[in-house]
């Protein structure tokens, strides 16, 4: 596969793979990976999207039959080409890839990638759009299953969220779950976690934005009279949507910092939404440049 050296791997124990033992325990890696400064990427379109937005991997795990579809991201990832190949690239049977990981590997490969450094709330507005700022922002308040978390970023990549803050409490963009539903848009779209909530409703109102909590409650305006507002649809118009936890949705305390609650209508019996599905309704509607005044 050209000048990367292949590291092949017999035993399961072998100390050099403490980065990808025990994958499959949630309550490990959200701790552990954070902690160390890495998160794991799986498929080799993931690793691609991680390594393409300037990644950096400190090693990579996969069976045999993987290496020349990976050749080419490895090679960008490790800088071969100009013999900077220090990044290991593991190589195993698929027994002992099961044995380590705790699942059976089908997905291509995994990559152990240091975590970039998270921007500050400000920094991270400014800079989004190249420069030109963020129009629309998603707030996950509280979101802890991962899969939900992918399935929002994957939504806002598509449907015009320039960033997305996550609060404190919110489950970590980049565990593997999360990266993989996501279909490595974590990559794509900035985000940052706040470290105050909801006390940064203040900064983001300050900052321009209308705050809206998709909730329900007896003041509400539905999300087709929102999106039609000016708050949505005036020129240069910034807007910030609050999604909250599965089952419990919004703090009462978001909901009454917010500027505007918005709900969504329902019909056939049924009071709400998954929130990652009503993230995606949320955001369509309200994307820049959309709808029925635009």
């Amino acid at each position: 596969m050209g000048p990367v050296p292949l590291i092949r791997i017999t035993d399961p124990a072998d100390d050099r793979l403490g980065d990808y033992t025990n994958l499959t325990d949630v309550g490990l890696r959200s701790k552990h990976e954070p902690a160390k400064g890495l998160y794991i990427a799986e498929s080799s379109n993931v690793i691609a999207r991680a390594v393409e937005a300037g990644h950096r991997p400190r090693s990579f795990l996969m069976a045999e039959k993987w290496l020349e579809s990976m050749a080419a991201v490895i090679t960008a990832a490790t800088g071969a080409d100009d013999g900077g190949a220090d990044v290991p690239v593991f190589v195993a049977e698929e027994p002992v890839l099961r044995a380590i990981t705790g699942f059976h590997l089908h997905r291509g490969a995994l990559a152990a990638m240091h975590r970039p450094p998270l921007l500050g709330v400000r920094e991270l507005l400014a800079s989004a759009r190249g420069g030109a700022g963020a129009r629309r922002v998603a707030i996950l308040e509280d979101i802890v299953d991962h899969t939900n978390v992918g399935a929002m970023f994957r939504s806002a990549a598509g449907l015009g969220v320039d960033a997305v803050l996550v609060t404190p409490r919110c489950a970590d963009p980049l565990y593997r779950r999360s990266v993989r539903v996501s279909m490595g848009t974590v990559f794509q779209v900035p985000w940052t976690r706040l470290t105050v909530w909801p006390g940064a409703v203040e900064k983001l109102r300050g900052a321009g934005y209308t705050v809206a909590a998709l909730a329900l409650s007896d003041d509400s305006v539905s999300l087709d009279d929102f999106a039609v507002s000016d708050a949505v649809r005036a020129p240069g118009s910034k807007v910030a949507l609050v999604l909250g936890t599965e089952g419990d949705g919004l703090a009462r305390s978001t909901v009454e910092a917010a500027d505007v609650v918005v709900r969504i209508p329902m019909s056939g019996g049924v009071d709400s939404l998954n929130v990652a599905a009503a993230s995606a309704v949320a955001f369509w509607a309200t994307r820049p440049g959309g709808g029925p005044a635009a």
